[in-house]
């Protein structure tokens, strides 16, 4: 503000305004005097300040004629507020790979906004004694050792609003997806304090996946975080996908966060999204592979803060980060080049507040703030099937339970290939409907002794009819539990499938025919009991009354479907 070039800049201004030509009664004569009595470069003050405060009060003095703008020119001169900036000037150290050394800003904050040389923005995370380590957002080409650096007091935000709903964007906010501009209704800090514990309401309304192994045994609620995780190519990310696609007329805001996935992935995963009709209220968040680690290290953060807008206006979200195993390598490869002290797999000591700050924020709000929620479902990859890794360890300690994909049962066909042993929920009944969880009865358990039975057996070759059953048996509800991608189950249509389980009518189908009797099933009562289907659908509820209903009905199409 004080620097000679605004001074020059402002005398240039004066000459300007002087030399408008001047007519007796015109509004420019009143504003010519004003301006020439006016001094930018008064001897007595130096202060770029003052001098436009005086120019402020003169022009305020220019009196107002019926039908003339100076009214409006008034309220706006009433206004402008000039003051000088304080903020600091730095300068460039060092440039590369995406970090930005600079000196000279003492009284900068850790997460302050710094703007470099064209505009571009970055990020202060490292503070030593004379310098200041800085990523940047976007392109560091333009960037150059003694270029200037600007401190705006400012942390990190990102434009919110109902406008993105539909929307494909970038780390920053940005729409990448060819449709113009987003309208955008404020403005959030990506990051944000967690609610408290008294904001917070219990995890006890049910957000159904549609996928029957997860919602008969390992319930989410809403506001719970619940970690898939597994190797790769287990379908991770097609559970998650099914559960965005359930949530179809659910009154739920679903956002996809892409970290460090490939384009091409996204975009197929996007005309998925698009193809059947759950862009209409999904929002994704896209940080490929291709972008620097400063964009998939802020990316989790920008999505969280557009549910948190959704989710304090009384809205329920569902929000996916694909997935944080590459989130934690973007962000051990920044702290390496700020030459942050490397631990344990090279990774900085605070990765585990990494996530912790990001996956607190998911909550299911007290009715006082609203009653709204928001889901998370974190994806981690392992290597090998090894869940005791530093990253998954420390994952499967922030969040509420997980869902484990084992690689032998996927390449077995089970799919989704959820292992019911070392998978949990802990929020478990709570989160259930009563129709769910009567109908699920003791399914966990059942497929706990049959593979139990089916290792001890495997080698016994002469087995009693009843230890057959019961392997008969299992192998049924391992077949009912598989399901096509993007066939998400109505909750009645799993109340159905379970309670003709549980009660031993699918026995005597062929595991090979489990699926063709299943799906049969649900067509036949869906036409002979539809009241009954709607109101479980409605309530949530399964009396005995309903229950034997059901049973009758199966045990009439398992007629049907044998003799057939």
């Amino acid at each position: 503000m004080n620097s000679p070039d605004m001074k020059e800049k402002l005398c240039r201004l004066k000459e300007k305004m002087s030399a408008q030509p001047v007519k007796d009664g015109d509004i420019v004569s009143q504003m010519v005097k004003a301006v020439d009595n006016w001094n930018p470069e008064k001897p007595d003050n130096e202060k770029i300040g003052e001098r436009l405060n005086e120019l402020k009060s003169l022009l305020r003095e220019i009196p107002a004629v019926d039908g003339d703008i100076i009214p409006l020119m008034r309220k706006a001169v009433d206004e402008w507020n000039p003051q000088e900036d304080e903020a600091e000037d730095g300068t460039v150290l060092s440039v590369g790979d995406g970090i930005v050394n600079v000196s000279g800003l003492d009284g900068v904050a850790y997460g302050e906004i710094v703007i470099f040389t064209g505009g571009i923005r970055g990020m202060v995370q490292e503070l030593r004694r004379r310098e200041v380590g800085c990523i940047v957002f976007g392109d560091d080409s333009e960037i150059c050792e003694g270029s200037p650096v600007k401190c705006t007091g400012k942390t990190a935000g990102v434009p919110v609003g109902e406008g993105f709903i539909g929307r494909v964007v970038d780390a920053l906010g940005n729409p990448i997806d060819g449709k113009g501009r987003i309208i955008e209704s404020g403005y959030r800090q990506i990051e944000s304090p967690a609610p408290g514990i008294i904001d917070r309401q219990p995890v006890n309304k049910p957000l159904e996946t549609g996928i029957l192994t997860i919602d008969s045994m390992f319930p989410i609620g809403r506001g719970q975080r619940e970690l898939i995780i597994g190797d790769r190519q287990t379908g991770k990310t097609a559970i998650s996908l099914d559960a965005i696609l359930n949530q179809k007329d659910k009154n739920v805001i679903c956002i996809y966060v892409a970290i460090g996935q490939k384009a091409s992935s996204v975009a197929q995963l996007v005309e998925t999204l698009r193809k059947d009709g759950a862009m209409d209220y999904s929002i994704v968040v896209s940080a490929t592979a291709s972008e620097p680690a400063p964009m998939q290290y802020i990316a989790p953060y920008v999505g969280c803060a557009l549910g948190e807008y959704f989710m304090e206006n009384g809205q329920d979200v569902l929000i996916v980060y694909d997935d944080l195993s590459k989130h934690a390598v973007a962000y051990r490869a920044l702290s390496l080049l700020l030459e942050r002290s490397p631990g344990r797999e090279a990774y900085p000591g605070d990765v585990f507040y990494l996530h912790s700050r990001l996956l607190e924020r998911s909550a299911h709000l007290c009715e006082r703030l609203g009653g709204g929620s928001m889901t998370a479902l974190p994806i981690v990859e392992t290597q090998a099937g090894d869940v005791s890794a530093y990253i998954p360890t420390n994952i499967i300690s922030i969040t509420d339970g997980q869902i484990f994909l084992e690689s032998d049962l996927f390449f077995a066909g089970q799919r989704p290939a959820v292992n019911v042993g070392l998978s949990v929920s802990r929020v478990g009944g709570d989160a259930q409907t009563k129709a769910m969880k009567s109908a699920a009865g003791a399914i966990r358990l059942e497929l706990a002794q049959f593979r139990e039975m089916e290792v001890f057996t495997q080698f016994s070759s002469d087995l009693d009819e009843a230890t057959k059953r019961q392997l008969s048996y299992g192998e049924g509800l391992m077949a009912l539990l598989k399901q096509e991608q993007y066939h998400p189950y109505k909750q009645y249509e799993q109340v159905i499938l379970l309670a003709a389980a549980m009660e031993h009518i699918m026995q005597d189908v062929p595991a090979r025919r489990i699926r063709e009797f299943s799906l049969g099933l649900l067509d036949f009562c869906s036409t002979e009991i539809p009241d009954i289907c709607e109101d479980i659908e409605k309530t949530g509820r399964l009396g005995d009354e309903y229950r034997a209903k059901i049973v009758e009905c199966s045990k009439k199409y398992l007629n049907s479907f044998l003799n057939n």
